[in-house]
């Protein structure tokens, strides 16, 4: 049986391997900032839209796209196993993350798309951050 932090570490390695692994460090490191920053919301706010924990927030539905049935990246996340360099790479971020001495790059971002999309609900937001092929933003509720 694993603890909590075991739990909270690979769920949010397999989050960053499934939406960042193609990034440099900083982005992925961004992207785990983003789920620190909803954990941080949900503890001042109701969880019920993102979840109050790390595992909750990155297996919300419809959050991280990684997660959502029928997402090719699902498969991937769910059959990765540590040796494989990229994800190795995620799971020190995310143990740095969960340890609380990850520095937040985004300025506060609960939000972030990739530079090609247009999601309805960055229109007419300026992000806080870019960070490799991603734009974060940090006033979306």
């Amino acid at each position: 049986m694993s603890s909590p932090r075991i739990e909270a570490v690979d769920i949010l390695a397999r989050t960053l391997y499934g939406e960042a692994r193609g990034e440099p460090v900083r982005g992925i490191e961004a992207v785990a900032a983003v789920v620190l920053n909803r954990v941080a919301r949900a503890e001042s706010r109701s969880a019920y839209w993102w979840g109050a924990t790390i595992s909750q927030v990155c297996t919300k539905p419809w959050q991280f796209s990684c997660w959502n049935p029928g997402d090719p990246n699902r498969e991937k996340i769910l059959a990765v196993k540590p040796g494989a360099k990229a994800f190795n790479c995620c799971r020190r971020i995310a143990r740095r993350a969960v340890a609380g001495t990850l520095k937040d790059p985004t300025g506060g971002a609960t939000h972030y798309h990739h530079i090609a999309a247009a999601p309805a609900w960055a229109r007419g937001r300026a992000p806080s951050a870019e960070i490799g092929n991603h734009l974060f933003y940090n006033d979306v509720e």
